[in-house]
Formats: C-alpha cells, structure tokens, sequence
C-alpha cells in the first residue's frame, strides 16, 4: 500500500513543480503573461494549502526564472563549477521558502483562492526585503510590454505583483461567475485606461544625444594580459566614433581592470578625443578599502565618483569575509580578501551641459524603494538615471534580458529616463515610460548615439513608495485573518 501513496505524492510534487515553471513562462525572455496568470489561478483554485504545496510550486517557479545563477560558477569552472547545482538549488530552494511560508499562513487563513494570493503577495514584500532583499522575477514584471505596466507609475513594483496575483484569483473564482466578472472587469478597465492615461512617449528628436558603448568581453577574458593590451584600442575605436561628437559617452561597469587611481589621466585622454565627458565603471582603491565605482571624467571639470552602496552578497562581498576567507570563500567579483567596500551613500554625478544623473551599478537597479529613495534625496531631482552593468555573470539566455526589464520598470516607477549599459548588453536608451527607443543587443560589440528622453513630472510612486500597496494588502490580510477566527470560534 505504501508503493501507491509514495508515487501519488511523487506525481502530486511534479505537477506542482511543473505548474510553478508555466507561472514562470510570463518573465523575460520568454513574456507569455497569460500563461502565468493561468498557472496562479489553477494553483490557487485547488483549496489544499499548506507549506509543501506553496514551496513545490516556487520551486517550480524560481528554477525556470533563476537558473541563470549557475552561470557565476562556470566563469571559472575548475576553481567553483562543481559549485554551480548547489548554488542553483539554494537560491530556487531559498526564494521558495518565502511562499511556502505563505503556503503555511494561507492554510490557517482558510480563506481559498483569496487567502493564498494575499498571502503569496505578502510573501514577495518579505523576499523583496529579508536578508538584503532579493526582487528578482517579481510576478508583475510580467505585464513590461503592456499597457499595464505603466500602473508601476502609480503603485510601483509590489502593488503591480498584487495586481496580478488579484487577477489570478479572480481566474480562480470560475466558479464564482460575478465575482470573477468583478476582478477580470477592473483588470481589463485598468487596461484601458493606462492606455489612454499613460500612452507611449514619441521618439525625442532634440535633445542631448548619450553615446553608449558595449565593449562585449567576455568575463573569462577581462583579466588575460593579451587582452588587456588591446583594450585601450578596442575602448578608444568604440568611444571616439566619426561624426558629431555627443554631449557624454558611457562605459559599462569595470570596463578595464585598471584601478580608477592609475588610469584618470588615460580617461581623460580618451574623453578629450571624444569631444565629451566620460562615464567609466572603474574599480577604485583609497587606503585599504576597494569600490566598485562610477566615475564621470572629463578633462576641464573635476573628477566626480560615486562608489557603490548595495553590494552583491557572495559576489561583491562575503558575510563574516574574513573569517570565511581562511575556509577559501571569497566573492567571484572581488578576486581577493573579502570583497568591495560599501560606499557611503546614494550621489548624483553632475553632467556638463546634461544635468545631474542618478548612478546606480548593475544589482542596485533591482531594488525599486532605494532607487526611489535615491532619487528623492536631498537636492535638484536628477534629469536620468544612469545604470552600468556587467551582465556577463549573468549567462546569454535569460538574466541580462530580466534584469534590463527592471530597468524599464523603474523609469516607469519614476518618470525618468534610464541610460543603461552592459558590458555585453543589453544596452539600452530607455524613456520614462519604459520604452526602449534605442538599444544594442545582447552579446554584441558596438555603439549607439541616442538622444536623451525627456523626464515626466514626478511619480504618485515617487512621492509615495510602496506604502498604498503595502497598506492595502495589510488590510486585506487583517481581514481575512479576522474573518477566519470568527469562523473558528
């Protein structure tokens, strides 16, 4: 009899596990949105809850969405490729933890489809926040190419994933004709009207024009000395292009493995020829400290640098990192000791004949409420934001095409345009409605003069955050808990 049992379960666990993948078909690259709302709503509908369930469905969900992050262990393969299945399941296994949390809350809820999808979007506030944070492959990414992304102006990132694990359940409610009628009706009013409210910007004619340049080495090569002899070429050719020069030329993140210390003078030699101020992703020593940092150039104003705040855990710094580098764990992009240096806190560099630009370097984009805070600070509101990036770590397939969805995402949440640039893509010109009017592909070499979009006045999102969404969602939880002790007593 046990034989049975154990191949029920068994084929219970995989259809959960393969359900949790569909959900996941909606995010970058692939952007089949209906089939995510349609997994949700079938895992919503069934009314089993409980931990196990919620955690085999994340599973799910998070191996297809995330399985880039085996691609850090095979840069260097003899030295952590073995490492690559493990870290591949405790980052699937970890992010799952938080819904199968919201598997366990759900079940004591007793509140079905409702209480699952409440639970599930209080589940990602928590990853979004736990431990550093991480909002990667949040359900409402996936609605980047419709109108429905631009309510991310008014409710920023978590209040679009509320929006969509609402419509879930309102596909869940089949049964419950008005009610599903209800929630299916507000999403497709929701629909129309950012449509009508939020229309695509035209493309801008007039206007500062940003040379963004995409060098495309490969991060196995960056820091081989035949390579590093012809980079200085290789970077100049790409920046001093024939034609008018632009108003600022970007590199992407660590574009050379020189120190920002040794190579200003070389920087600013190439800015000279470029006819433009340079921004350059540039590793910087002060003392015994090491940042990862951007650094605006240029050859009659004063060196501006902005060292990065929100480092990568495990990549850019290692928790207890001295007393794990004596067990041989270091970061993979700090080659030494414990990693780079958190710097002080959010700066603008003020761009010559431009305005003042947000930096922010590659793992800082994702993070909605600090780019926001960031943007807020004290100070003229910047005219863009610039993020530069190393999308290299990430693979070819999926990571560099779901992170430049964030980027979209935030000049939406914001009203701002996003200059973005990767050192093998993708970069991109993005204007603050989340559109790309220009870009370079992925894994390619080149360069693109694009003219700078115009900002939007400040978002509801921008003057306010997260909290209308976080409130709601809270008064919707509160409720349902209040309604499921009633029915206990």
């Amino acid at each position: 009899m046990a034989r049975p049992d154990f191949k029920r379960a068994l084929s219970g666990a995989l259809v959960l596990v393969a359900l949790g993948a569909v959900a996941g078909l909606g995010i970058a690259p692939f952007g089949w949105w209906p089939l995510t709302l349609v997994a949700f709503a079938l895992f919503l509908a069934r009314p089993a809850q409980g931990f196990v369930r919620f955690w085999l469905f994340g599973i799910g969900y998070f191996s297809l969405t995330l399985w880039w992050i085996v691609e850090p262990f095979l840069v260097d393969i003899p030295r952590t490729g073995i490492l690559a299945p493990l870290g591949l399941f405790a980052m699937c296994g970890g992010m799952a933890l938080f819904w199968g949390a919201a598997g366990w809350v759900a079940a004591r809820l007793r509140a079905g489809a409702l209480g699952g999808g409440a639970a599930l979007a209080l589940a990602e506030l928590a990853r979004s926040h736990v431990l550093t944070g991480f909002p990667w492959a949040m359900p409402g990414e996936i609605w980047i190419d419709t109108p429905l992304a631009q309510l991310g102006a008014f409710i920023g990132p978590f209040g679009l994933t509320l929006v969509t694990l609402g419509l879930a359940v309102g596909l869940a409610w089949a049964g419950l004709r008005w009610r599903a009628l209800a929630v299916i009706g507000a999403g497709a009013a929701a629909w129309a009207a950012m449509a009508v409210v939020a229309p695509p910007l035209a493309n801008p004619q007039d206007g500062p024009v940003v040379r963004l340049v995409q060098p495309n080495i490969a991060q196995s090569d960056k820091w081989r000395p035949a390579v590093v002899d012809g980079l200085v070429a290789h970077m100049t050719a790409l920046s001093v292009a024939e034609g008018q020069p632009p108003d600022l030329v970007v590199w992407p993140e660590s574009a050379t493995p020189w120190l920002l210390e040794d190579a200003t003078g070389l920087f600013a030699d190439i800015s000279r020829q470029a006819g433009a101020p340079l921004l350059v992703g540039a590793v910087s020593l002060r003392g015994e400290d090491i940042f990862n940092s951007l650094a605006l150039v240029s050859p009659d104003a004063p060196l501006q640098v902005y060292d990065k705040v929100h480092l990568v855990p495990f990549g850019e710094y290692v928790p207890l990192g001295e007393t794990l580098a004596h067990m041989g764990i270091t970061g993979f992009a700090a080659r030494d000791g414990a990693g780079f240096t958190q710097g002080a806190g959010p700066q603008r560099l003020d761009v010559p004949g431009i305005g003042p630009t947000q930096a922010l370097i590659c793992y800082e984009g994702i993070f909605a409420p600090e780019v926001r805070a960031a943007v807020n600070a004290a100070g003229p509101r910047p005219r863009f934001v610039t993020i530069v990036t190393n999308d290299a770590w990430f693979g070819r397939v999926s990571g560099p095409y779901q992170h430049v969805v964030q980027a979209r995402m935030r000049a939406i949440e914001l009203g701002l345009p996003v200059v973005r640039v990767g050192n093998n893509g993708v970069s991109a010109m993005i204007d603050a409605r989340g559109r790309m009017t220009a870009s370079l592909p992925l894994n390619t070499t080149g360069v693109v003069d694009a003219v700078l979009p115009p900002a939007l006045p400040a978002t509801l999102y921008a003057k306010l955050g997260d909290w209308p969404a976080i409130i709601g969602a809270f008064v919707l939880f509160a409720a349902l808990a209040l309604r499921a002790r009633r029915k206990s007593d």
